[in-house]
């Protein structure tokens, strides 16, 4: 059985150019089939819509009226489908992100807010959370996380530029304590830490000099589970802090903290941008990837 559609527009190509074979030749198929596409809308439709001769074709009254109802109909077909590939291409529709904290309020907010600039058919829900987020069971489509990655994980892991941290403190408190000059002497100061990061990260902060690796032993009296309370105490005077260098970058530049032991390198950890592997990519999504990768790619 022949699709109609394509009936239609074989007739609507052989009434424009005159002839099945002219039709035959546009469209790729023989005359006879060009034949069979007509007869079968005739047979179906149980009147003529041309008029035949051995030497020329013309429309019948009810084919002048049934070729303008084709043409309309082909149109709408071809709109129904470019809609369909504008869909496909074009990004749009609610992207549902989630990343740490301090990470999204400090480092990810400005590209978040530029990409939703960039395409304004897209809604972003960025949920900010420094927990164990499973995407697939919580319905993220990509999320940001921060230290070492499950091998076995059935994730795509996409590396992004580790996550680097700053020892800093106030002019105030360094001019009552003193300044470190070396990591050991962290151990005589006061330090402020991280809650939620595991005891062996919190207690022995890492640093680089020359390539080779400076371990410095930490002891502290206040740990806070929230960045921006960390944040408080270091500009109060309280102590020492590591601080992501996008939160800490506008204090640093205004002087309102200073970073100690400028000459090692702080500690940093590994940064991923994690999406399922089975997930289908849609336009809003790789868009989104590619555009991580642009701005917080390691490379």
């Amino acid at each position: 059985m022949l699709d109609r559609l394509t009936s239609m527009a074989v007739f609507v190509q052989a009434t424009q150019t005159g002839s099945f074979a002219a039709a035959a030749d546009k469209l790729g198929m023989s005359p006879q089939m060009v034949a069979k596409h007509i007869a079968a809308l005739e047979q179906h439709l149980a009147t003529r819509l041309l008029n035949r001769t051995t030497r020329k074709q013309s429309l019948t009254e009810f084919g002048r009226a049934y070729l303008e109802r084709c043409q309309t109909v082909l149109a709408e077909v071809d709109a129904a489908d470019a809609l369909a590939q504008a869909v496909q291409v074009k990004p749009q529709g609610r992207l549902r992100i989630s990343a740490p904290v301090t990470f999204g309020r400090h480092g990810l907010i400005p590209a978040v807010t530029q990409f939703l600039r960039d395409f304004p058919e897209v809604e972003l829900e960025l949920t900010l959370s420094d927990r164990l987020v499973d995407p697939v069971e919580e319905g993220y489509e990509a999320i940001v996380r921060i230290g070492p990655i499950d091998e076995n994980l059935p994730m795509v892991a996409r590396p992004l530029k580790p996550y680097r941290l700053v020892a800093c403190a106030s002019p105030a408190y360094l001019s009552e304590h003193g300044t470190p000059l070396e990591p050991a002497d962290l151990a005589r100061h006061e330090c402020v830490l991280f809650a939620p990061w595991p005891t062996d990260l919190n207690h022995r902060w890492r640093f680089q000099q020359g390539g080779r690796e400076v371990e410095a032993t930490v002891g502290s009296r206040l740990s806070i589970n929230d960045w921006g309370a960390i944040h408080s105490a270091a500009r109060d005077g309280f102590g020492i802090v590591l601080g992501s260098e996008h939160a800490v970058a506008e204090d640093l530049a205004a002087g309102r903290l200073i970073r100690v032991l400028p000459d090692f390198e702080g500690p940093s950890r590994p940064m991923h941008l994690l999406y399922a592997a089975d997930r289908r990519m849609t336009p809003k999504l790789r868009c989104f990837v590619d555009r991580m990768i642009g701005t917080f790619g390691d490379g």
